[in-house]
């Protein structure tokens, strides 16, 4: 568990800590000659139950609000510090509104400075402490313990560590059994060990010896030689704890804050989120449609373009779906909170405007339309947000780790989800090997576009067989895994409605679909050819006969050809079956007798002139039944 300090400069956040701890957490030169904190510190915490929780002390100054954010992601339980002799402050109204909108769930109210209180008066207590129920009022601190502490005389340190004891009894544990996500606080070098990040661990698990990445920017993948937790080696570190992670294979320059330790390949870099925002009811006007802000996710900062879905305006105090898109990558997990900032404080409270949570972490850029895509997120159970991720990303499917990083589920409970998906229908498991899924309505669609496919083909091209494989393939989707589009076939194969002959695929009953008129035209085609033997009128000759087009003349040939009634010598020469049949047998006879034939005497054979010679030669040839030497010809052997 992750306590963290809150509250205006100077309110004693830092003494106060290292009052119940024994631990100075300013440790820069330039804090301790200012007396401010200007940079996150850490310590460690022995709560009255034996439980040891990690503490997060933030600076107060408005100019270091980016810091404050960053400590504040992965905190827990939060200390709000009030000092007795000021009250309630402009950075105490912003950084609980910070831990509001970072989905901090308990705290503490710390009122610093309690030896101050004798001198100031019970009017002056009860003023304060008004303020404060105000303040906190409709928050996660209302109705929280106000603590009187004093960091120089000790009052009230034991009842402010019993009254963190027992808020944190009421906290869930953070998911470690999800992706490991670690924001990158710190980064540098401990000598004989090399470099160290040091975070809030705030999802899944790392150990000893783990392939891991530091995102954006170093997909590596590194490798963890050492663990720390509050001082001590660990072998593995859990959710919810600070962490010191010594790393080889990348040195401490590298590493900025705002980088997220992840394991190797698990969770993927993005420039888009999908969220659920929402405007303070103190911003002085609504967020129009569009509007650059600075985003705080995690330990990173970045502008973002802060796109509404389908809606012109945010008023304060209401929330909407929106679209982050932004001018860096980084790395973010489903559920996780944010802060969005302008270049402009609001009146007496900073200069945090909205908040809210991350939907989705790869989405496309949305358009008109797009609130209706996200809004089944909201209140999806997990079977919910595995489906509509795999409808999402269409017909390229999602890997079971895919999956993993995009829900943050844990994986017993996502192989589960997978299962009852699949004996739905719902989800479709198209390779096994690479454990890839695919929406069952996705699927669906697919054959439904393949069917629609065809049956425009056989009606644009009706003397054609079908579509070859490829060319089907390649019009749904030139992208499209080649596996699943196997699938695709066999499916429509097994319902009956398409055949598949070798490479080519046609709807059941389809293909070669002749009307009364050009079955007329291919038996007159055929009787012609048959008629003239050896001697056939060519293409542009049947075209002026039948007084058709030579394309169209052309494919019914194609489908006599295919009946096996005509052959195909040359582009403008069709002779009769029969004829060329006629004609093998007695070149072959010659052959096997006189042993070789000269051109002359295949001319004397076949008894046309050189217009059909000279084509029927080479065809024969082609075909494996001659093969030409110099001038002659002889019988070729197998």
């Amino acid at each position: 568990m992750i306590i963290g300090t809150a509250g205006h400069i100077d309110h004693g956040k830092t003494s106060l800590v290292k009052a119940l701890t024994g631990i100075d957490t300013d440790r820069l030169k330039e804090e301790k000659r200012r007396g401010i904190t200007l940079e996150l510190g850490f310590a460690h915490l022995k709560l009255d139950d034996g439980s040891m929780a990690g503490v997060v002390d933030v600076p107060g100054h408005e100019r270091f609000v980016k810091a404050m954010a960053a400590g504040a992601g992965g905190v827990d339980l939060a200390v709000l510090v009030v000092a007795a002799d000021e009250g309630v402050m402009p950075q105490t109204r912003e950084h609980l509104d910070i831990c509001r909108l970072l989905g901090v769930k308990a705290g503490v109210i710390a009122l610093t400075k309690a030896d101050l209180l004798v001198e100031l008066g019970a009017e002056w207590r009860a003023l304060v402490e008004a303020d404060l129920a105000t303040l906190v009022g409709g928050t996660f601190l209302e109705g929280a313990p106000v603590v009187p502490v004093s960091s120089k005389t000790g009052e009230g340190l034991d009842a402010l560590r019993a009254a963190l004891t027992r808020a944190a009894r009421g906290l869930s544990s953070r998911p470690a059994e999800g992706p490991a996500f670690l924001p990158v606080d710190r980064a540098f070098t401990i000598k004989g060990f090399g470099t160290v990040v040091t975070g809030t661990l705030l999802s899944g698990t790392f150990g000893v010896e783990d392939a891991v990445s530091l995102l954006p920017g170093l997909p590596g993948p590194l490798r963890v030689r050492g663990l720390q937790m509050h001082g001590e080696a660990v072998q593995k570190v859990a959710a919810g704890q600070r962490t010191a992670v010594n790393l080889t294979g990348v040195e401490p320059e590298a590493i900025a804050r705002g980088m997220v330790l992840v394991k190797a390949g698990e969770v993927p870099e993005t420039r888009m989120l999908d969220v659920e925002l929402s405007l303070l009811p103190a911003a002085e006007e609504g967020l129009p449609r569009r509007r650059k802000l600075l985003l705080h996710l995690g330990t990173a900062q970045v502008e973002a373009t802060v796109a509404l879905l389908d809606l012109e305006k945010l008023e304060p105090g209401e929330t909407a779906l929106a679209q982050l898109r932004l001018s860096e990558p980084l790395a973010a997990l489903p559920g996780q909170r944010f802060i969005l900032r302008g270049s402009r404080a609001l009146p007496g409270r900073g200069a945090t405007l909205a908040g809210g949570r991350v939907l989705s972490i790869t989405p496309p850029r949305r358009r008109k339309g797009g609130a209706e895509v996200v809004a089944p997120l909201l209140e999806a159970d997990a079977g919910g947000q595995v489906a509509w991720l795999l409808r999402q990303v269409g017909y390229r499917g999602l890997t079971q780790q895919e999956l993993f990083a995009r829900s943050a589920l844990a994986p017993k409970v996502l192989t589960r989800t997978l299962e009852l998906l699949g004996a739905r229908g719902t989800a479709l498991l198209v390779d096994r090997e690479r454990r890839l899924y695919l929406s069952g309505e996705v699927f669906e669609g697919l054959q439904a576009r393949a069917l629609a496919l065809l049956a425009a083909f056989h009606e644009r091209e009706p003397l054609r067989e079908g579509l070859s494989r490829e060319e089907l393939r390649q019009r749904l989707s030139g992208e499209l895994d080649a596996r699943l589009f196997t699938r695709v076939v066999q499916a429509l194969t097994d319902a009956g409605k398409v055949e598949v002959d070798k490479e080519v695929v046609r709807l059941k009953g389809r293909g070669r679909t002749l009307s009364l008129d050009e079955d007329a035209a291919r038996t007159r085609l055929v009787v012609d050819l048959s008629a003239a033997g050896l001697a056939p009128p060519t293409l542009n000759e049947l075209s002026e006969r039948l007084r058709l087009p030579a394309a169209r003349v052309a494919e019914l040939l194609k489908v006599a050809v295919a009946e096996g009634r005509v052959v195909r010598v040359s582009e403008e020469l069709f002779f009769d079956a029969g004829a060329l049949t006629g004609l093998k047998e007695r070149l072959v006879a010659h052959l096997r007798e006189k042993k070789e034939i000269s051109t002359q005497a295949f001319k004397e054979l076949v008894g046309q002139s050189r217009k059909f010679v000279i084509p029927l030669s080479e065809y024969f040839d082609r075909e494996k039944v001659t093969l030409r030497v110099g001038e002659k010809r002889v019988l070729r052997r197998a």
